[in-house]
């Protein structure tokens, strides 16, 4: 954990999945906090497994695309981010990506968060979730300063499966401040139950903590919550800093939403390099870096529709 002098330490942790329609949704105020607070927090994420290895096979799977395309279009209308035209099947599992997103923490932090935004984009761009190892190393490739070799190995490892397996416990085991969450959010985050008839967080849920205390922020919130919650653990810690150009945002990110660059940039939009790609639910802008190795945008790109 990252300490500065003269405030209390915090832990942010991030329970998440690569494959979440809400965690997706809120990556625009998950962005801009984490471009608020800098170096100055330790940021975990926990990957929570939102679909399971024994999850029971849906009885008509075509039925069960159809009702989750609409499910996802209907978390879209609320959160505004992209989704695909045609969804083509719903996850089989999230180990896959899960375990390629935590073998890519090795390589460092900027690494990892363009490979968690790949996989959320296989399903939320493409509707070609990376739900098999093949899947979600192709949907991987070409992000800039990833080793996929080494990358593979890790995920294939089994320091990184028991790595994912710690994770999926974690989140089974919620603090009782999201049992009963309070808010008017279309998803307030309540607890999920599990099969066994435990209870896990929904996702995601951001778990703040600190000597101070312990916040949690649970579903789908407004960035002014969050911010609520560090000022009660750490005022202060919370500094907005200006937002960059478009071009330079552009290039931090190298993938942008309509609502992220609402939030995450200042000035006209778009920049005249940006490449746009098209999805149900508004445009996905590419840095053209980006576009170039991007499966929405690269070589053998679906077509458009």
């Amino acid at each position: 954990m990252t300490r500065t002098a003269g405030r209390a330490p915090v832990e942010v942790v991030e329970y998440t999945d690569p494959m979440c329609p809400w965690a997706w949704g809120s990556e625009p105020v998950f962005r801009r906090l984490r471009a608020a607070l800098g170096d100055r927090v330790g940021w975990r994420r926990v990957y929570g497994i939102l679909f399971d290895h024994d999850d029971d096979p849906a009885p008509d799977a075509a039925a069960e695309t159809a009702w989750y395309a609409r499910h996802v279009e209907d978390i879209s209308g609320h959160t505004h981010a992209p989704r695909p035209f045609r969804l083509s099947r719903v996850a089989a599992s999230s180990w896959p990506s899960s375990l390629l997103a935590k073998s890519a923490e090795a390589q460092g932090a900027s690494v990892a968060d363009r490979v968690l935004r790949r996989l959320r984009e296989s399903v939320f761009v493409l509707g070609e979730p990376a739900d098999t190892p093949a899947r979600a190393l192709a949907a991987v490739r070409g992000v800039p300063g990833l080793d996929l070799e080494r990358l593979a190995a890790g995920a294939a490892s089994a320091a990184v499966a028991e790595a994912v397996r710690r994770d999926r416990a974690e989140t089974r085991r919620p603090v009782p401040d999201v049992l009963s969450p309070r808010g008017d959010s279309p998803h307030p985050g309540a607890a999920r139950q599990t099969p066994d008839g435990g209870r896990r967080y929904a996702l995601p849920t951001l778990l703040l903590r600190s000597p101070a205390g312990v916040r949690a922020v649970p579903g789908w919130r407004p960035y002014e919550e969050y911010a609520a919650a560090f000022e009660a653990l750490a005022p202060g810690l919370l500094a907005d800093p200006a937002a960059p150009g478009p071009a330079a945002a552009l290039a931090r990110y190298r993938s942008l939403t309509d609502p992220e660059r609402a939030v995450l940039t200042a000035g006209p939009w778009a920049p005249a390099h940006a490449v746009r790609v098209e999805t149900a639910g508004g445009p996905l802008w590419l840095h053209p870096d980006e576009a170039a190795v991007h499966p929405a945008a690269g070589p053998g790109a679906p077509a458009a529709r």
